[in-house]
């Protein structure tokens, strides 16, 4: 059983809604039902007994447009777990493209990134070119950058206090750095971090990060392990928007990719094309009255 929920504004209308049910119909997928989630009024809940995301996806985003959706092979439960990127997930910006700015390199380094978080490049070697740049740098300038370039993406904070609240342990894990995962997490209400380290000598970047780096990989095998740890039967949550981000979203329960790149939304089992990542809430039928505002 394939368990469709999207957010729209406005509501779907009848009409979008026939013509979705003709279309899966017609691709031997029809649906058992529809209706309203009784306490997240904006969403809607499509039931398809022979459903395939890979199917249905497509023909629910041409026929409702959804801003958000969440594709699921079972009932969704609120997650015990949720493991996120940092880096245009929980906050608005990439953390390296605002540094390489202090060094005069930052359309070098965004073009760099643009094309890894497409997948275009290789992580690894697209992190080594970029940290190489920023040889050199003044240490001081991450703390600049921190205050005075970074801050969260709408509703972060919301979203981990409310998911927190209902018992789910929460991981940030990043192929950015700890000098600005660990204060965005500790704002946040993460409890625990993972992410590369810049190497400093004499108060400027060597240049070079600490081995072995946090790469995808390393945020697939976190979201593993941590499940792991929860035991048989609890929910994870990932959330992401790169290249960088896809085996973590592939290995979770419910996939969610943030206002991401082509390659990763469509991977992903979820998106949130809005800014505001609350909506990830209403996918998963949390009440707004059961919402931890922050």
């Amino acid at each position: 059983m394939l368990i469709v929920r999207v957010l729209s504004e406005p509501v779907p209308s009848e009409a979008s809604l026939r013509a979705l049910e003709t279309a899966l119909a017609d691709a031997g997928q029809p649906f058992a039902g529809a209706s309203m989630l009784d306490f997240c009024g904006e969403v809607l809940e499509i039931a398809i007994p022979e459903g395939t995301r890979e199917v249905v996806a497509p023909l629910v985003e041409e026929h409702l447009a959804p801003s958000a959706a969440l594709f699921a092979d079972d009932v969704i439960e609120i997650p015990r777990l949720v493991v996120s990127d940092m880096d245009s997930t929980m906050i608005g910006q990439e953390c390296i493209d605002e540094l390489a700015d202090f060094a005069g390199l930052k359309p070098q380094v965004a073009e760099i990134t643009e094309r890894a978080m497409r997948g275009e490049l290789d992580f690894a070697g697209a992190l080594k070119e970029r940290v190489g740049l920023l040889e050199g740098l003044e240490e001081g300038a991450i703390e600049r950058c921190l205050h005075e370039r970074i801050s969260p993406t709408p509703g972060a904070a919301t979203l981990i206090a409310t998911l927190s609240a209902h018992g789910a342990r929460s991981v940030l894990v990043t192929g950015g750095f700890h000098r600005f995962a660990d204060p965005v997490a500790e704002r946040l209400g993460f409890d625990h971090v993972i992410g590369n380290r810049l190497l400093v000598k004499d108060g400027k970047l060597t240049g070079a990060v600490q081995q072995p780096i946090c790469d995808s990989t390393t945020k697939e095998a976190t979201l593993r392990e941590e499940a792991a740890k929860l035991g048989e039967g609890a929910r994870t949550l990932a959330l992401g928007d790169g290249a960088n981000d896809t085996p973590m979203l592939l290995a979770a329960d419910y996939g969610i990719a943030f206002r991401a790149k082509p390659r990763t939304r469509a991977a992903a089992n979820g998106w949130v094309d809005s800014e505001d990542i609350t909506a990830v809430l209403l996918l998963l039928g949390i009440d707004r009255e059961k919402w931890v505002l922050k």
